[in-house]
């Protein structure tokens, strides 16, 4: 894993010095070299910068930018299958002067173009430049594990794996985007395609992009959708067909990941996921797997007692933290330099924790990020009962009071369930489960107009998708996955230059479960109940049936206590009418509230936080 840059300049302003100040600011993501390269033409001028984390072919060769006849490659990621795809290139009369997947990559897309793509099983972003027709290409892999940004105004375009490597260019002009700074302040992240900056885009997963310097015109579309696998007719396999099935893909996604020329470790949380995972990798490997896990005091919210206990059933060298409060909250002040855009999840802070004690010992940790979404794990599904009787009473005379009194015993929840009247689908259902606020209360914190709603989800509910849970699970995957996991991964792992890998979305599980039946994921209330059933192959039903805790940060905790002086600064009157975004009344009562009455909004007033600190590292 690595991190590249780079730009076309049609004012012909941009230098070597600020290409290479792009490259150093990702130094994080590749320690082990930094290499860039400058191309000049009349009309524009190129540049290619690459940090580079060594993982496969160590040897300075397999440097980037790579350079292939006319094509130019930075690329970030890896495929793992390259070794199949080199021996379809040989038996054409391919030759390579490295043992490099870049290399693969490169003549691959010489030899195929761009459905070169579609062999590739893995995760990446690279682009790679034609001299000959002066035409920039970029793809992002299917579910969108690794980032890629671009900048496209004023005739400069500047692509990059962080936002952080475009400040390092002169003509960037960071100017926020209010609506995107709502949208976070109710997901918790920013949507995709937006990004925090206006002129600023992430570019959509399983896309790809084109710019062309002759007609300066910029083109992505996309080349898979997961969509397209729920839209299928269901599979007719009985349950017994679908597990061998399902057991055979993940044997092969778990090993293909074990693909590395550097010390390979897993993340155990004693979890179904990463039990499975680490089952999996341990029964094909002789030598002991790495296992790293992370606990803490509180009893109500440790899992590495679990982890140690599946560690020593499965025989893995297993290595356990644990962790202090002080230790978590020094990493807080991190968290806006390594996510570059605001992020609230809070559990971003253990990931970067384990991450840390992993690069230890390793370069390279698998995790098991995906489950829930390609196999159905989330609570929220367990709301899809209750949606029906919804969607039975929006066609009746009934008092929004009176059902949800039928519905929910939460407050909380009730005020959210309150919008599902507006649109019964299940992405509102998904939608409004997810969201801080509702819909129509975001606006009074901000002075200006931001233009509710601030997440329009209509275009994810154009589809042929048959089945509430399918439709809920893919607009969660096209989402919460690739918005909130995915980047909370990427980051946390690459901050100490470690290498994240999630054999649970190998695009094959994906394309194979979503066309499985609905009640082989929940059934009879239990959720990701197929992956349950392969998990007991492996480890005792009873060793893995306890209530899950997850690790998660006291959040409530720290906010009423030690985070305190924090919120009387980033949230007090002087610091709000200095920023110029936020009615600093509006918001000094909601931190009241929550104060004083004790309820569940402290996630609001943890994201207003989260958003002050990115502010106050990038915008001052």
């Amino acid at each position: 894993m690595c991190g590249f840059t780079g730009f076309i300049d049609f004012n012909k302003k941009s230098e070597l010095v600020h290409l290479e100040k792009m490259t150093d600011s990702l130094a994080h993501r590749g320690p082990d070299a930094s290499s860039t390269y400058i191309y000049e033409e009349p009309e524009f001028t190129l540049g290619l910068g690459h940090r580079r984390l060594s993982v496969i072919d160590l040897a300075v060769g397999a440097n980037q930018p790579m350079h292939h006849k006319d094509l130019s490659i930075v690329y970030n990621g890896e495929v793992y299958n390259y070794k199949e795809i080199k021996q379809k290139l040989e038996a054409v009369g391919r030759s390579f002067v490295t043992s490099s997947d870049t290399e693969i990559i490169l003549q691959a897309f010489d030899e195929w173009g761009d459905t070169c793509v579609k062999d590739f099983i893995g995760m990446f972003a690279f682009v790679i430049f034609n001299k000959k027709t002066k035409q920039l290409i970029a793809f992002r892999d299917r579910p969108g594990v690794k980032p890629f940004y671009y900048y496209w105004h004023e005739n400069i375009l500047l692509f990059a794996s962080e936002i952080k490597a475009f400040h390092e260019h002169p003509q960037f002009s960071k100017v926020l985007d209010t609506q995107s700074v709502a949208q976070f302040l109710q997901y918790g992240n920013i949507p995709s395609p937006n990004s925090i900056f206006k002129n600023v885009k992430k570019m959509n997963a399983g896309s790809i992009l084109k710019f062309s310097t002759e007609t300066k015109e910029l083109k992505t579309y996309k080349y898979w959708s997961v969509d397209t696998f729920y839209e299928k007719e269901r599979l007719k396999l009985d349950f017994e067909e679908a597990k061998q099935q399902i057991e055979s893909l993940l044997i092969s996604a778990c090993n293909y990941r074990m693909v590395a020329d550097v010390p390979v470790g897993v993340f155990l949380s004693g979890g179904y996921d990463s039990t499975l995972v680490t089952s999996i990798l341990q029964k094909h490997n002789s030598k002991k797997i790495r296992t790293f896990t992370v606990g803490v005091n509180d009893p109500n919210l440790n899992e590495a007692k679990f982890a140690k206990e599946t560690a020593a059933y499965l025989g893995t060298d297993h290595t356990e933290l644990y962790c202090n409060e002080e230790e978590l909250l020094d990493l807080i002040d991190d968290v806006p330099f390594y996510y570059d855009e605001p992020f609230g999840d809070s559990s971003a802070i253990p990931t970067m924790l384990v991450s840390k004690m992993a690069r230890q010992h390793v370069t390279v940790a698998l995790s098991a990020d995906g489950g829930d979404e390609v196999f159905g794990g989330y609570e929220r599904y367990n709301y899809l009962s209750k949606f029906k009787i919804i969607k039975a009473a929006s066609k009746i005379p009934l008092s929004y009071n009176a059902l949800v009194n039928l519905l929910v015993k939460d407050n909380y929840q009730a005020s959210r369930l309150k919008d599902l009247f507006k649109d019964t689908s299940p992405e509102r259902l998904a939608n409004v489960l997810n969201v801080a606020y509702a819909e129509n209360d975001i606006q009074k914190y901000f002075k200006s107009n931001i233009n509710t709603p601030v997440f329009n989800f209509e275009n994810l509910k154009n589809t042929n998708i048959t089945g509430d849970l399918s439709r809920m699970m893919a607009y969660d995957y096209k989402t919460y996955l690739l918005d909130d996991i995915l980047p909370k991964v990427d980051r946390a792992t690459m901050s100490v230059s470690l290498e994240g890998r999630e054999p649970l979305l190998d695009h094959r599980l994906i394309e194979f479960a979503a066309q499985l039946p609905e009640n082989y994921k929940i059934n009879n209330g239990v959720k990701k109940y197929i992956l349950r059933e392969i998990t007991h192959n492996y480890v005792p039903k009873e060793m893995m049936e306890r209530k899950k805790m997850g690790f998660a940060v006291p959040v409530k905790k720290w906010l009423l206590g030690v985070l305190a002086e924090k919120i009387e600064y980033y949230l007090g009157k002087t610091f709000l009418e200095k920023q110029k975004i936020f009615n600093a009344n509006e918001v000094s009562k909601l931190v009241q509230t929550i104060r004083t009455e004790n309820g569940k909004d402290y996630e609001k007033l943890w994201y207003f936080l989260m958003f002050q600190l990115w502010y106050e590292k990038w915008m001052m």
